[in-house]
């Protein structure tokens, strides 16, 4: 099981995130799918919570939406959207799963629009939902997404979902908890980080197939590097069969 597409390594990657035992509030998609991988591979008291009510399911099959019966499919609680937004809020939810149109070198988010006019934006997105909540409130955030140097931006339209704002201390003086904050960026080509300090996302490892250049090339600000940059490990033939087999049968996810 050699071969394999980015989108599954990126869900591979992402599933080894998530420890036995962590709390993660996801969506549908991508996220859902590695915690559905991880829960079955390594991490089999992994808490998946879902925006609309369901905590601790063992999920049969991919939910199509997180109102889907199959969220709350042998769960400990079928609770409400108020109660997983105050659960993040009481620091109980060690990771969750974010998306955007746009994201800076500071882990900032858009998934609002395109444009200098709110009222008349290029393009319309679905705006924040839940995001700036957990974007908030939860301890580590990860994104899963192709990388490109539109996307990856110095300078994004909107701040739907605050990442560490403008770097160093500003997330905390904000008033958001210390210690929360962006944590994993997976895309196709390599995995991100955030230096300590600067906060300024960084390189930690390059995926199979790309090159030092390739990864910055396809980003509009100055990455910073790990010092020791290795290469990704690819996903292992128990990953891709569970994923494949098991997690996404269909398709509907790695087929993209």
């Amino acid at each position: 099981m050699s071969d394999y597409n980015p989108m599954e390594l990126m869900i591979c990657v992402a599933a080894r995130n998530l420890e036995d035992g962590a709390t993660v509030v996801v969506g549908t998609g991508a996220p859902c799918a590695a915690s559905m991988l991880a829960q079955k591979l390594h991490s089999p008291n992994l808490c998946i919570m879902f925006e609309a009510g369901g905590i601790a399911p063992i999920l049969p099959a991919m939910p199509i939406s997180v109102g889907d019966s199959r969220t709350i499919h042998r769960a400990i609680m079928a609770s409400s959207m108020p109660e997983i937004m105050e659960t993040c809020q009481r620091g109980m939810v060690d990771y969750t799963f974010l998306g955007g149109a746009q994201i800076d070198m500071y882990g900032n988010i858009n998934s609002t629009m395109i444009g200098s006019d709110h009222a008349k934006p290029k393009v319309r997105f679905p705006g924040s939902g839940g995001a700036n909540d957990l974007a908030s409130l939860c301890w580590r955030t990860m994104m899963m997404t192709v990388q490109d140097a539109k996307r990856f931006t110095a300078n994004i339209d909107f701040m739907t979902s605050p990442g560490y704002l403008k770097g160093g201390n500003s997330r905390y003086e904000a008033g958001l908890p210390k210690g929360t904050g962006p944590y994993r960026i997976i895309t196709n080509m390599a995995i991100m980080g955030f230096d300590d300090e600067t906060k300024w996302m960084k390189v930690l490892s390059i995926n199979p197939g790309y090159a030092r250049q390739d990864v910055q090339d396809n980003c509009g600000f100055e990455l910073l590097w790990a010092d020791a940059i290795g290469e990704t490990e690819p996903p292992t033939d128990d990953e891709l069969r569970i994923l494949r087999e098991e997690v996404d049968p269909h398709r509907y996810i790695i087929g993209r």
